[in-house]
């Protein structure tokens, strides 16, 4: 039985920020619960699974009395605000009709879409949807984000892969994945590319260093290890 854990979910509270920020008493925590779940649903369906593809890595929720403030990090914020702003009008409307609260919409830009996982692993899904090959984009996607300047990427596909009667996993890995290191700071993404011939599940790791690299001193001269000390990674 596999014992895998989520890279995201492992660090949370760690070195890793909470998704949603809020607090509620007993009686209303699951309500605000289901209706996160809800948002996240909407927002993800509109922005990645419908024309024109905004291509959105993550939705942050924060909660005061009067207001729910969603922040969106997208990789094209011009097609979620729209021509004056009219597409993000359109979303909030359609949240605040969702849950029946007064909503916010906060946009950030996604500098560099080659350094998130979920973007990649959007786009991989999108291009097998497509028919491409697989080895060919997954190849490709894993080059271009360690051109980028990632320490290491890992990508996983599962399924009817090219159309195969029988399911099978492919992967493609580059550099070093430290999913047991804390401070390693790995970006995970997942997404489902629903193909004429079945599901494929698209999984991607991102690993862009150590939290603590930016603070870290400088070391003098080349660090000796004491023997037989194993290198740790």
């Amino acid at each position: 039985m596999g014992q895998k854990v989520h890279p995201t979910g492992f660090r949370i509270g760690i070195t890793e920020d909470w998704r949603s920020r809020w607090f509620a008493p007993k009686a209303a925590f699951a309500e605000f619960l289901i209706e996160d779940q809800k948002i996240r649903g909407l927002v993800f369906s509109r922005l990645n699974e419908t024309a024109p593809y905004a291509g959105c890595s993550s939705v942050e929720i924060e909660r005061t009395r009067n207001e729910v403030k969603v922040a969106l990090a997208t990789a094209r914020p011009g097609m979620v605000i729209g021509p004056k702003g009219a597409e993000v009008d359109k979303l909030k409307e359609a949240l605040e009709e969702l849950i029946d609260r007064k909503v916010s919409v906060n946009i950030k830009e996604i500098k560099n879409p080659d350094l998130d996982a979920k973007l990649i692993s959007l786009d991989v899904a999108a291009q097998l949807k497509r028919r491409s090959s697989f080895r060919r984009v997954m190849k490709m996607r894993a080059d271009a984000a360690m051109a980028a300047g990632a320490k290491g990427v890992k990508i996983i596909c599962k399924g009817r892969l090219g159309g195969a009667e029988m399911s099978r996993t492919e992967m493609q890995k580059r550099g070093s994945i430290p999913l047991q290191t804390l401070q390693a700071h790995v970006d995970y993404g997942f997404t489902t590319s629903n193909t004429t011939y079945g599901s494929i599940g698209v999984r991607v790791w991102l690993y862009k260093g150590r939290y603590d690299e930016e603070v870290d001193a400088p070391v003098e001269g080349p660090q000796r290890r004491a023997p037989g000390a194993r290198r740790r990674y």
